[in-house]
């Protein structure tokens, strides 16, 4: 089943690529409001898109300015300015992702993706 998600203007190419090739729908902030658009603007625009918010922004895994029961869902793909991570990112995330195959599963959860690790907080 695939995913529907609203990428941020800072996740990679290579890591929408990497969703697609796996079967997701990817909508990219800059094809429907402009890059330099407010948090909760980009926030807003997710839930109107019944997306899941696809982020490297830290503020986005911010439980009390973001608080996930709020929310559709947030993914936090976090490299930790270590940009020769995200292909070991990528692995955790589509891992992930097969086994949470359902958009339900993901309403109400902050999903901290970091190379290593998974970690839902809900």
């Amino acid at each position: 089943m695939a995913l529907r998600f609203f990428a941020d203007h800072c996740v990679s190419n290579q890591i929408i690529a990497a969703l697609q090739e796996a079967g997701h729908e990817v909508i990219r902030l800059k094809d429907v409001l402009p890059t330099e658009s407010a948090d909760g603007l980009v926030a807003a625009k997710a839930q109107q898109l019944d997306a899941i918010l696809l982020s490297l922004n830290g503020d986005f895994a911010d439980i009390v300015t973001y608080p996930p029961a709020q929310f559709k869902s947030i993914v936090a793909l976090q490299v930790l300015n270590r940009p020769q991570a995200t292909p070991a990112l990528i692995v955790k995330l589509v891992a992930f992702l097969l086994t949470h195959p359902s958009q339900p599963y993901y309403a109400g959860k902050l999903i901290i993706v970091e190379p290593h690790r998974v970690r839902v907080r809900v």
